[in-house]
C-alpha cells in the first residue's frame, strides 16, 4: 500500500510553478526528498497538508483523497519543519498538558520515554533550547501521538553530527513497523544514503527522478579520466558531465558500459550534480 500518491499536481505561485509533480511513497519505506534551495520541496510537503491549495493533480493519502478526508487523515501525520513552531515562553512539560488536550492518541508515556532517550530536558522553557534541542523536541511531539506517516522538511539541517545520528536512529525506530512511512526531506544526504530506500530529485519544480536508492548507486557510476580517454564511453551512456582541470567527470548508466571499464559508485550529491548538468547540455 502507498502512504503517498502524488499525481500530476501542479501549483503556480508569481515567480515559481511546481509542474506535474508525481512520485509515491510506499508504506514501510523511508523516502528521501532532495532538491536546491527553491526546488520545490517544502512546497510539495505543504501541497500534501493543504497548507497551500493545489491547482491540479491528486494527492492520496493511504488511498484517500488528502481533501475529502483532511481532517481524519491529519491526525495520522507527525510534521516537522526546519523550525519548531510552538510557544517560546512554554516548557516541554507544559506542552505535553497542551498537546494532550489536542491529540486524543496523545501518550505522554511515550513523550517523557523519548525525552528521556534523547536527553531533552522537561522544566526548559522552549526559548532557552539550542536549535538541536529544539529539533529533537519536534520529533517527539510528532511521534508522540503515534502516527503513521511523518514528514520531515529539512529535520537535520544545521545540527551537529551526534545530534544527526540521534535523530536518524528515532527515525529508524519509527520504521520498525511497517505500516509506517516517511517522507524526508533534506540537504544533508549522507543521512539519507544511510537510511532512505527511495529517493526523489526535485528540480526547478519538476521531479527528474524516483527510484530505489540502491539502483540509483549501483545502477549509475562515476568515470573519470581525459578527453581523450573517454571515447571509451558510449554517448548514449552519458547522463552528465563535469570538466575540471584534471579531465572530465561523467555519470554514466553502468548497463551501457563495458563491465571491464572502472566505474565509481556515485554519491548521492554527485547524481545530483551531475544529472543536473546533463539537463543543461
Amino acid at each position: 500500500m502507498n502512504a503517498i500518491e502524488v499525481k500530476h499536481v501542479s501549483k503556480q505561485f508569481k515567480s515559481f510553478r511546481l509542474n506535474d509533480v508525481s512520485f509515491t511513497v510506499e508504506c514501510g519505506t523511508i523516502a528521501g526528498f532532495i532538491g536546491q534551495n527553491g526546488a520545490g520541496k517544502s512546497t510539495t510537503i505543504k501541497l500534501i497538508l493543504n497548507l497551500f491549495k493545489k491547482q491540479a493533480g491528486e494527492i492520496l493519502i493511504f488511498g484517500k483523497d488528502h481533501l475529502s478526508h483532511e481532517v481524519a487523515l491529519k491526525a495520522q501525520i507527525g510534521v516537522v519543519f526546519d523550525e519548531l513552531h510552538v510557544p517560546n515562553n512554554l516548557t516541554v512539560k507544559e506542552l505535553n498538558n497542551i498537546y494532550s488536550k489536542v491529540y486524543s492518541t496523545w501518550d505522554s508515556d511515550y513523550f517523557y520515554r523519548l525525552l528521556d532517550q534523547l536527553d531533552v530536558p522537561k522544566f526548559d522553557k522552549v526559548k532557552t533550547m539550542s536549535r538541536g534541542m529544539k529539533m529533537k523536541l519536534g520529533l517527539i511531539l510528532a511521534l508522540s501521538y503515534h502516527p503513521k506517516l511523518l514528514l520531515l522538511d529539512e529535520p537535520t539541517s544545521g545540527l551537529d553530527p551526534i545530534v544527526r545520528d540521534e535523530v536518524l536512529g528515532l527515525l529508524q525506530q519509527f520504521m520498525e513497523n511497517d505500516e509506517h512511512a516517511i517522507l524526508f526531506s533534506s540537504h544533508i544526504t549522507s543521512d539519507l544514503e544511510k537510511i532512505a530506500d527511495t529517493i526523489t530529485f526535485i528540480h526547478k519544480g519538476e521531479i527528474l527522478f524516483s527510484e530505489n536508492k540502491d539502483d540509483l548507486l549501483y545502477g549509475y557510476g562515476i568515470w573519470k579520466g581525459t578527453p581523450e580517454q573517454a571515447i571509451i564511453i558510449p554517448k548514449h551512456a552519458i547522463i552528465g558531465k563535469q570538466d575540471s582541470t584534471f579531465g572530465v567527470k561523467y555519470l554514466v548508466k553502468r548497463e551501457f558500459v563495458n563491465p571491464v571499464i572502472e566505474l565509481e559508485k556515485p554519491t548521492i550529491d554527485e547524481l545530483m550534480l551531475l544529472y543536473v548538468k546533463g539537463r543543461n547540455r
